[in-house]
């Protein structure tokens, strides 16, 4: 049993009180054992055939997962849990590519299944944002080959103010810059080398930058976040939240 995942006394306090109430008909099956063999699944990264037989019917896993994705109870938790913090006064932002692999493909919907095409094949990008403590606040889903700068905004926008923004030479906008000062948060962005204009930063603050590195990789210890097998771009967005929700604020 010491190789399987379990949700512990207190995770389970945790994330209880976000579950969705409103059964109709037959009762559900135990919760914690359900979501305690999701969460093992998703870390392994094998097939929902594959999971282990100590967490039940392996279909009520996957129909499990898949339902409460289409009602975006996983990306609620995730908000929700990530949402009863203080804001930080120091965020930081950055995206990270995860290659698609070939049985996501063939899906419909065009631009909306999150996957671009680079130089390192087929790839979805992860955007976030985290805290001083690398806990991811929010999180965002593009194609691989959309500019960090494109949807930098609408991440930040997600977050109060903070006294400072930490980013790097891939968020060196100009527009990005202005919008954050008229915002109150101080940029602490490297600017790029053939800048006209060599704006200064705190030093200082941006060799902290490799918080948000370190949350990434511990994403990637998860199989199924370090490579995407989902076709449907839904599902692979919940296992990303639900991984946060575990790895970082439970």
């Amino acid at each position: 049993m010491a190789d399987f995942f379990w949700f512990s006394d207190a995770q389970w306090a945790r994330i209880e009180p976000f579950l969705p109430t409103d059964v109709r008909g037959k009762p559900r099956v135990d919760d914690r054992r359900v979501l305690s063999g999701i969460v093992h699944a998703l870390r392994c990264g094998g097939r929902w055939a594959d999971c282990a037989d100590v967490y039940g019917p392996k279909k009520t896993l996957y129909n499990r997962f898949v339902r409460w994705s289409e009602r975006g109870i996983w990306e609620g938790i995730f908000s929700a849990l990530a949402g009863a913090a203080e804001a930080p006064d120091r965020l930081f932002i950055d995206s990270s590519c995860i290659k698609v692999h070939r049985c996501a493909g063939g899906g419909k919907g065009g631009p909306w299944l999150m996957i671009g095409r680079t130089k390192g094949g087929r790839n979805t990008k992860l955007h976030a944002v985290c805290d001083e403590k690398g806990r991811p606040c929010v999180l965002l889903l593009t194609p691989g080959n959309v500019h960090d700068c494109k949807v930098a905004q609408l991440c930040i926008e997600a977050m109060p103010p903070s006294a400072e923004l930490v980013a790097d030479k891939g968020y060196d906008s100009q527009a990005l810059r202005e919008w954050l000062v008229e915002r109150g948060t101080e940029p602490v962005i490297p600017p790029r080398k053939n800048r006209k204009i060599q704006y200064d930063y705190d030093r200082a603050i941006y060799r902290q930058r490799n918080v948000i590195e370190r949350m990434f990789c511990r994403f990637k210890d998860w199989r199924r976040i370090a490579t995407r097998f989902d076709r449907n771009v839904r599902n692979f967005m919940s296992a990303v939240s639900l991984a946060a929700a575990v790895i970082w604020w439970l």
